[in-house]
């Protein structure tokens, strides 16, 4: 251990977006001293690193603490990506946490010679008998190596995107099919310009069915509490939208709309790309998913004698696009228009700053169980599927940060046991 001076507190949380701050509110319940370190603002993610027009996908009755409402959201509405911001800002407020933002923590590493870690950050020291890794999981945006950038088309990722006024003039190629990629899509294409966008495997559930969110029918069916996602489907990405009031997502709509649909981006040669002739299984694979919800939806009706009207249209999908029938395979994207390409390919962790051994696999990823790893006092919080389907939602995070605060709080107490009398002389006696 360094002989440098450092603070000293219980618990050091590395994050403040909705994974600390959940992480803070339940510890502050317990009274266990702790700090956030926040190196942006409360909630960050949200202020700058989405599009201008972004809500969240859950509506605002769902997708909370259970400890606050939205205060300027219609609890059926869709709060925007600075009424979320709000909202975490309002709550760390109003409870006093103590977040530190401004903070950038550098490095965690293990106390030699007495428990705890060591968080070196650039404004000093703080040595901690526990450590909660919430950076969350959209840390390192992913671009495939598809297309070299002497093709010399602009490319960016999907959280550097603003509004359509940002990009080149001329078409757009828009890849990955998740909630990202649809929305940021249609936003372009009312913009005027034309759209191509590149549509790989996807689950698609209904925005609402029956006069009920989609958000209600996974809670009421048990499906936010599916501990591991289907065989095959660990990252297959979901298609739904709150924009524009909220929405199912139909890939024959946006074709409809004048979007140009695309199997998976596989390669790129000589000005081509060079696409999977997957589109038509991809749709189909959506629609079995959107459609296999409906179908639980109804026996749960009927099952319990809910008065729920009935919606027969929401089970017909209008005639299959051309685009999808008569696909293309090969797209020279110069002569389609397109100067612009925007990877909505999702994002990898960087732990890099996590010196701690046995809490990283070899590709760099946690190893842990609901959050708690091999190490004791070191957990991760805010990742997919920590504990449960929805965890990655706002809701669902602040239930994985109720056990992880619940974990810590049976550390302490084996951390504070002290016998009155030596076992063997109690035994003896």
């Amino acid at each position: 251990m360094s002989n440098t001076a450092a603070e000293s507190t219980e618990v050091v949380v590395i994050g403040g977006g909705q994974a600390g701050i959940a992480m803070s509110e339940h510890l502050d319940q317990r009274g266990v001293d702790h700090i956030v370190l926040e190196r942006d603002r409360i909630a960050e993610a949200w202020r700058s690193r989405r599009w201008d027009s972004l809500v969240a996908n859950g509506p605002a009755w769902h997708d909370r603490f259970p400890t606050q409402e939205f205060a300027h959201t219609d609890p059926d509405g869709f709060a925007t990506k600075e009424q979320v911001a709000e909202y975490f800002q309002t709550l760390v407020e109003a409870k006093n946490l103590p977040v530190r933002t401004g903070v950038t923590a550098n490095s965690v590493t293990e106390n030699a010679g007495s428990r705890g870690f060591r968080v070196t950050t650039d404004a000093g020291a703080i040595d901690a008998d526990y450590v909660v890794a919430a950076t969350g999981p959209f840390q390192t945006p992913r671009i495939p190596d598809i297309i070299p950038a002497e093709a010399g088309l602009t490319q960016i990722h999907s959280n550097s995107y603003k509004n359509p006024e940002q990009l080149d003039e001329g078409g757009v190629l828009v890849v990955g099919a998740g909630s990202s990629g649809v929305q940021i899509a249609a936003e372009i294409q009312r913009s005027g310009r034309p759209v191509h966008l590149a549509v790989g495997p996807h689950d698609r559930p209904p925005r609402a069915y029956r006069n009920r969110d989609f958000c209600w029918w996974l809670g009421v069916l048990g499906k936010w509490d599916m501990a591991t996602p289907p065989a095959g489907a660990e990252h297959v990405t979901i298609a739904v939208s709150g924009a524009q009031g909220g929405h199912t997502v139909d890939f024959r709509d946006l074709a409809d709309s004048g979007i140009t649909l695309l199997g998976r981006a596989n390669a790129y040669s000589d000005g081509k790309l060079h696409i999977g002739a997957d589109l038509q299984r991809n749709i189909a694979r959506g629609d079995e998913s959107y459609l296999s919800l409906l179908r639980e939806a109804d026996e749960y009706i009927e099952r319990n004698g809910l008065d729920l009207p009935p919606e027969p249209e929401a089970h017909e999908f209008g005639p299959e696009p051309d685009c999808v029938s008569d696909p293309i395979l090969e797209l020279d994207l110069a002569a389609a228009g397109i100067r612009t390409v925007i990877w909505a390919t999702g994002f990898g962790v960087d732990y890099s700053w996590l010196e701690v051994p046995g809490v990283l696999d070899a590709r760099g990823y946690p190893v842990q169980q609901r959050g708690v790893t091999p190490v004791p006092g070191m957990y991760f919080l805010g990742l997919p599927w920590l504990s449960r389907r929805g965890s990655s939602f706002i809701w669902g995070v602040w239930h994985d940060a109720k056990y992880l605060a619940d974990q810590i709080g049976i550390q302490r107490m084996y951390r504070d046991y002290a016998p009155v009398t030596s076992p063997l002389a109690a035994a003896a006696s």
